[in-house]
């Protein structure tokens, strides 16, 4: 019963609500958190405060790989150094950030935000797919590696994508991460070992 309770302020259990909603995070452990931004942190409030304004000001897809960035084209694709012909697929941010501190992979990159759930309405183009392909065009991609995670609705991503570039692109070689990732688990909670071995072994 104590979850359901709310503050008497309406001000302050609208924050509570707001938290609440965010995931992870759960009513007890969201009212914490406003009370300790509210007392104890308010320094960090107010910079959490400026940090979202200036950022929500900026932020916007990258216009070749589709991850978010404040910059007119995000860090990854602006990197000479990278070999653009191998370019990896995956379901978001915190995936692209963990293959990256795997240190196995030094292409390219297309982030999905998402994946395909016809209950939740997620289709291929909200997926940027056409985007996809015109990356794949212009780069010249050799590979293509989806490395989108091994559950139900990532194994449909992954199977939608092949089909389509296969189609478009069939000189293009498509792989996938190996399956040393344990099943059901999703990229970013893997640990950087297991990702570097499921890179290393894709096929």
């Amino acid at each position: 019963m104590a979850d359901t309770i709310t503050h008497p302020d309406a001000r302050i259990a609208k924050l509570e609500e707001l938290f609440a909603s965010l995931p992870g995070l759960g009513p007890r452990s969201a009212a914490r958190l406003v009370s300790d931004l509210l007392t104890s942190r308010r320094a960090e409030a107010r910079a959490i405060k400026d940090g979202l304004e200036e950022t929500l000001a900026r932020v916007h897809h990258c216009p070749r790989c589709h991850t978010l960035t404040t910059e007119p084209v995000c860090d990854f694709c602006s990197d000479a150094t990278r070999d653009n012909t191998r370019l990896c697929v995956v379901e978001s941010v915190a995936d692209q950030k963990a293959l990256e501190a795997s240190l196995s992979y030094r292409g390219g990159y297309f982030v999905l935000m998402g994946r395909i759930n016809p209950l939740e309405g997620t289709e291929p183009e909200r997926l940027g797919v056409s985007m996809l392909l015109q990356r794949i065009h212009q780069d010249q991609v050799s590979e293509l590696i989806l490395a989108t995670s091994y559950t139900p609705e990532g194994d449909v991503t992954a199977h939608m994508i092949a089909g389509i570039v296969r189609k478009h692109f069939p000189e293009v070689r498509v792989t996938r991460l190996s399956k040393g990732l344990p099943t059901g688990v999703e990229l970013e909670y893997a640990d950087v070992a297991s990702i570097a071995s499921a890179v290393f072994s894709r096929r």
